[in-house]
C-alpha cells in the first residue's frame, strides 16, 4: 500500500503571533518563521526588548508588528491579539516563567506566578486567538519542557505549570482536529537563554543560586528551527535535544530510575 502523503503547511504570508517574543526563544522564532515569510506579530510585556526586536527584524526584511501584551491580563490577551484584524494563522505560547526552589521553603504564591504566566497565559491568548485561528484553520504551539512530562527537582510549580499544559493542549487537539486547527507540543531540554536571570527563589526574589543544568546547553535558533520544521510537517509533539529524548523514553520505561538520575544531577537546586 503506498502512503499517503500529507501537505506541509506553508507559512509564506501567514500572520505568527508569538508570546513572550523579546525573549531568547522567542526572538529565535520570530526569524524563523520571519525566513520561512511569515508575516510576525511579536507580543511581550518588555516595551524596550521589543522595540530591539522591531529593529532585528525590520534590519532581517522580515515583516513584523510588535504589541505589547501582558499575559497574566485577559483583557490585555484580548486587545492585543485583536490588533491582527487580518486574523492570526499561527499562534505560539511561548511566554514563560520558573522557580528554582524546593517546595517545602516555596511560597504558594510563587507556584500561582508561574501558573499565571506559563499555564494560564496559554490560556487567556489561545481563547482570544481561537476564533481566527477556526476562521483559518491555523495552528496552536505550545513551549512547554522535559518537565512537561517528567518530574524536575526543585520546580514543583514549574513542572505543574508545563504538565497542565499538556493536559490542556491534548484535549484541545482532539476538539479541534475537526475544523483543521492543528495543536503542536514542544519540548526542549535546557536551552541558551537568559530565563535563568528571571528564575524565582522560594521567597518570590530572584534565584541565587547557580542553575543545575543536564546536558549541553540548546542554541535558541536551532530550537527554533526545529519548531518551524515540525509546524509544517503537522507534527504533534516535538523533543528537542538528546537530553529531551532520554528523560522522555526513560521516564516512561524506568520511571523510578529516571527519578533517581535526575534527583542526582539536581540536587544542588535544593540547597537554597
Amino acid at each position: 500500500m503506498r502512503a499517503v502523503a500529507v501537505a506541509r503547511r506553508d507559512f509564506s504570508g501567514r500572520v505568527v503571533a508569538i508570546t513572550g517574543a523579546a525573549g531568547g526563544l522567542g526572538r529565535a522564532l520570530c526569524h524563523a518563521f520571519g525566513q520561512r515569510g511569515a508575516r510576525i506579530a511579536a507580543l511581550d510585556r518588555d516595551a524596550p526588548g521589543l522595540a530591539v526586536l522591531a529593529r532585528e527584524l525590520a534590519a532581517a526584511g522580515i515583516v513584523a508588528q510588535v504589541i505589547p501584551c501582558d499575559v497574566t491580563q485577559l483583557e490585555s490577551c484580548r486587545a492585543a491579539l485583536a490588533r491582527l484584524t487580518e486574523g492570526i494563522d499561527v499562534l505560539v505560547n511561548n511566554a514563560g516563567i520558573s522557580h528554582r526552589s524546593a517546595f517545602a521553603i516555596t511560597d504558594p504564591e510563587v507556584i500561582r506566578r508561574v501558573m499565571e504566566v506559563n499555564f494560564f497565559g496559554s490560556v487567556r491568548c489561545t481563547h482570544a486567538a481561537l476564533p481566527a485561528l477556526l476562521a483559518r484553520r491555523g495552528l496552536v504551539i505550545a513551549i512547554s519542557s522535559v518537565a512537561g512530562f517528567a518530574p524536575l527537582l526543585a520546580r514543583t510549580g514549574y513542572a505543574a505549570s508545563k504538565h497542565a499544559l499538556h493536559g490542556l493542549f491534548d484535549t484541545l487537539r482532539a476538539e479541534l482536529a475537526p475544523q483543521g486547527v492543528g495543536v503542536l507540543i514542544v519540548c526542549p531540554s535546557f536551552i541558551r537563554t537568559e530565563i535563568a536571570a528571571a528564575h524565582l527563589a522560594g521567597d518570590g526574589q530572584p534565584a541565587r543560586h547557580p542553575r543545575a543544568v543536564v546536558g549541553n546547553m540548546l542554541d535558541p535558533a536551532e530550537v527554533a528551527a526545529r519548531i518551524v520544521d515540525a509546524a509544517e510537517r503537522g507534527r504533534r509533539l516535538l523533543l528537542v535535544g538528546r537530553v529531551a529524548w532520554t528523560s522522555y523514553w526513560v521516564s516512561r520505561l524506568a520511571p523510578a530510575l529516571y527519578a533517581r538520575l535526575m534527583a542526582r544531577r539536581m540536587r544542588s537546586e535544593l540547597l537554597e
